[in-house]
Formats: C-alpha cells, structure tokens, sequence
C-alpha cells in the first residue's frame, strides 16, 4: 500500500524494495500493549530516548529479522489512567519515529464498531482511511483540515493471506459519541472508530513513513448496550484476539519489502 499520505505519489522504488527490518508498534493502553509485549519477549527500556519526565514507555527486542519497538503512552501523572487519545499518540509517534528511524509503523488497538457496517465485537479490521469526526471548523478549506482524511498503508497481500477486514477508521477524542460526531463518522463512511488513529496518520504523513492501523472491535456502537460497559466487559477477551492479529501480522512481515506487504 502507499504510505499515510494525501497525495498519489509512490514511495522511491529504493524504500519498496529494502527488507523491512525495523517497526515501531504504536499501543494507547497498557491492556492492550502487554499480551504483545509478552508474546514477543519484549524488555522495557530503562534508558529510555524520549524527553525526561515524560511517562512515554519503550519495549524493545528482535523476532526473526526484525527490530521492533514497542511504544505505550504511559500512565497520565496527574490521574493515573493510560495515556489515551490523539494528542498522546501524535507525540509519541513522532517522538519514536524520530528515535528510530523505522520503516514500517503499526498502530494496534482497540475501537468500537458498527454493526449496521458489518462489524462484530471481536472482529479485525485493517483500516484503509482514517478521519478526525470531532475536529469541526465550519470554514472553507479548514473543514477539509478538520477531517483531515488520509488513505492508510495499503497491504493487499496481507489482508488476503490473514483473511482480514479491511473498512475505514474514524477517530476522536471522546469514547462515546455525540449526534454531531455520528453525522461525522456517517460522513467518513466508517466502520470503526477509535482515539488515535487518525493522529496517528497524520505524524506518519508529516514524515513520510509507511503506517498500517490494527483494530480489534470491543464494543457495538449502533447495539443495545452502553459504549463504556460493553468496551470493559469485552477488554480482555478482545485484547487476545488483537494480540494474535499483530502476531500474525508481523510473522507475514517478516522478511518482506514494503511492496511485498
């Protein structure tokens, strides 16, 4: 697929044709971070890169070919509870991608779906476009900024050998969803929404790297129960399925170019 980019400019033939050998995985909750973190034998850094006071956590280790980076926002100092949502996200993407240089960002994670889209709790989505539903600036031009669409890292080859879903992802700031923000994501034409996305997209545009977005449904937006209750009842278990996704995902990976993917 082409890098998280506006424009149709391919990336340099030099870039599709180097093995992949280093990628930074992008992870909000620490729920969600530590199954990976574990599966693939992953040590937190103590000498960590990243600005001193900030609560940003690196895991790092090898699997097969691959140098992979692991980084989870932290634990917010003033409350306690994880880093979610875009700002987080934004900062540390580019922090780790100014560290290390990678060549392939994965941004895993929890969303909520729509079932009259066609999403299940516990299904895997690729996302194929990401768009902010909560940034609104009723302006010419800046309207289009607000939304701020972006066309994900295309991996055909992936998504068929994984047998995988592939829908477009909207992202904001808040887990429950206003009439504006529905009307929003009804626009966007999206089947899953989440917190970082997007922000996600847009670091990865700025400095030209190849991201691809893993989501894993938790919670029925257009069902019966409440958004918050059904993403705690269902945390867990989907987090599992998710944990396996980006195992399958990075074991397709390897050994691969960019074009290959």
């Amino acid at each position: 697929m082409a890098a998280v980019q506006q424009s149709d400019a391919p990336l340099a033939s030099t870039t599709d044709e180097k093995p992949i050998s280093n990628i930074v995985i992008v992870i909000a909750m620490q729920t969600e971070a530590q199954p990976v973190v574990n599966k693939f034998e992953l040590i937190e850094d103590p000498n960590s890169p990243f600005p001193e006071g900030v609560p940003w956590v690196r895991y790092h280790g090898k699997f097969k070919g691959l140098n992979l980076n692991l980084i989870w926002p932290g634990k917010d100092p003033s409350s306690g509870v994880d880093s979610v949502g875009t700002i987080s996200s934004a900062l540390v993407t580019y922090a780790a991608i100014q560290s290390f240089k990678p060549d392939l960002i994965i941004n895993a994670g929890t969303a909520g779906g729509f079932k009259a889209r066609g999403a299940s709790v516990g299904d895997i989505f690729i996302a194929s476009d990401c768009a902010f539903h909560d940034r609104r600036i009723p302006i010419p031009v800046f309207d289009l900024y607000g939304v701020g669409s972006r066309k994900a890292f295309e991996t055909p080859n992936l998504v068929k050998e994984l047998n995988l879903k592939v829908a477009k992802l909207s992202t904001g700031d808040s887990l429950d969803m206003t009439p504006q923000d529905e009307s929003s994501i009804t626009a966007n034409d999206a089947t899953v929404k989440d917190m970082e996305g997007a922000a996600v997209a847009y670091v990865a545009d700025l400095l030209k790297v190849p991201a691809i977005f893993v989501k894993a449904v938790t919670d029925i937006i257009d069902g019966d129960k409440p958004t918050a209750e059904e993403f705690l009842q269902n945390l867990a278990a989907v987090t599992s399925a998710l944990d396996l996704a980006v195992e399958q995902v990075i074991n397709f990976i390897d050994g691969k170019c960019i074009s290959e993917l």
